[in-house]
This record gives C-alpha cells, sequence and structure tokens, in this order.
C-alpha cells in the first residue's frame, strides 16, 4: 500500500512550520530560530521539514474519542520560511508538501481491506505560528483544505475526498515539535463505506532547518 497525504495535513499540514513549546525568553531574538530559544533568527527562504514523532502514528478516525479509521506510521511535511519577524511575533510559512507513506498505513474500517493512496490537495498552504506556540493551518482565499484518500474494499475502490476551512496545531520546544489533535475534516464526496468526519491526529519531530549545514532544530520564540 502506498500512500501520501497531509490529511493535512498540513497539511500537517502540513503543514506545517516549526516547533516550540512556549515563549522563549530572549526579547530581542526572531519568532523563529535555531541552536536554542532565542538563537540565531532562521532566515526567509529556508526550507524547514519533520517526520512523524518516534513512536508515534498520524490518525484519521471517524470520531473524536474513537479508533475506526486510517493510522500511518510514517508521514512528513515541508514548509519554506515566509516571514521571521522579530518576537514576540508572528511567523509565517508556506506548506509546500506532507506525504503519508502508503506502505506504513492501515485501516480498521469495516468492509476496508487497505489504504492505496492519501493525496494532499490545493497546496499550497499557509501556515502562521505565533510566538505562544500557536500554529494555524489556512488554504489560499476561496479554496479549502482537502485530502482524497482512495481506499481498497471488498466491491473494489473507492474515492473519499475530505475538507476542512483550516487547521490548528501547537509547537513545543521541549522536543521541537508540532502537534495537531482530532482536527476535523467533513466528507465532501464518496461512497457510504468513506466515514462522514475525519479527526487528524499527529505529532511531527523534531522540526529542523534543512537549508542550514547540519539541519539545526527550530524553536519558537
Amino acid at each position: 500500500m502506498r500512500t501520501r497525504t497531509s490529511l493535512t495535513l498540513a497539511a500537517a499540514v502540513t503543514t506545517l512550520a516549526l516547533s516550540a513549546a512556549g515563549p522563549a525568553s530572549a526579547a530581542d531574538g526572531s519568532v523563529l530560530t535555531t541552536g536554542g530559544a532565542g538563537g540565531t533568527a532562521v532566515a526567509a527562504g529556508d526550507v524547514l521539514s519533520a517526520s512523524l514523532a518516534g513512536g508515534t502514528n498520524a490518525t484519521l478516525y471517524s470520531s473524536a474519542t474513537g479508533t475506526s479509521g486510517i493510522s500511518c506510521s510514517s508521514s512528513a511535511f515541508v514548509a519554506t520560511v515566509v516571514d521571521n519577524p522579530a518576537a514576540p511575533g508572528t511567523a509565517t510559512e508556506s506548506v509546500t508538501s506532507h506525504t503519508f507513506d502508503s506502505a506504513s498505513c492501515s485501516s480498521n474500517v469495516v468492509g476496508v481491506l487497505g489504504v492505496t493512496s492519501i493525496k494532499v490537495d490545493n497546496l499550497p498552504y499557509t501556515t502562521t505560528v505565533t510566538s505562544g506556540g500557536a500554529l494555524t493551518i489556512t488554504p489560499a482565499a476561496g479554496s479549502s483544505i482537502q485530502t482524497t484518500a482512495v481506499l481498497r474494499t471488498l466491491l473494489g475502490s473507492i474515492t473519499c475526498v475530505y475538507r476542512a476551512p483550516s487547521l490548528s496545531g501547537a509547537a513545543n520546544n521541549a522536543d521541537n515539535s508540532i502537534s495537531f489533535t482530532n482536527q476535523q475534516f467533513t466528507k465532501f464526496s464518496g461512497s457510504s463505506l468513506c466515514f462522514s468526519n475525519g479527526f487528524f491526529t499527529a505529532k511531527y519531530a523534531p522540526v529542523a532547518d534543512t537549508t542550514q549545514s547540519g539541519s539545526p532544530a527550530v524553536f519558537v520564540n
């Protein structure tokens, strides 16, 4: 099974962007830094990326409290820094890629045999990260965050399309992570085997500045 997605997501989204736990003590640094909180400012144009935190899965479940849906153990995102102002402030990034490896994905939905692909549509998405660690992913004006999942069933292949107006996450400097918890997608189209809502949960860490030598971890200030 091969699967690429951002259940954004991006996402995430997703899609997304940085890592942080809370504001840093430095008053004159930039929102995004490497080398530690209040360290070297991340330059506009730098590329940030992260994979799922070790030992975690990205999930799209049919309810916020259930365990029925899709689970993947391999996922990653790529984002480019657009603006990184002085802290306190809000940094902006552009999420250009959010993928899920279908070989790592499984589904326990009744009637579904496996995941053929998951694709994050309508990229790029805009990601903002505040000095407090709040992260928001939004699509272009007039668009939506959209994920298309192709699933194998007893009756053949089905395509499920899910949409969300935006996604919210949190950055944490303790492990240079970004996390999404029960971010809701609504089914836009698909058969009755496509659950009507999808709740996305994932943790990516560490977020790294891959443009810089050694790909140092990114902090939010």
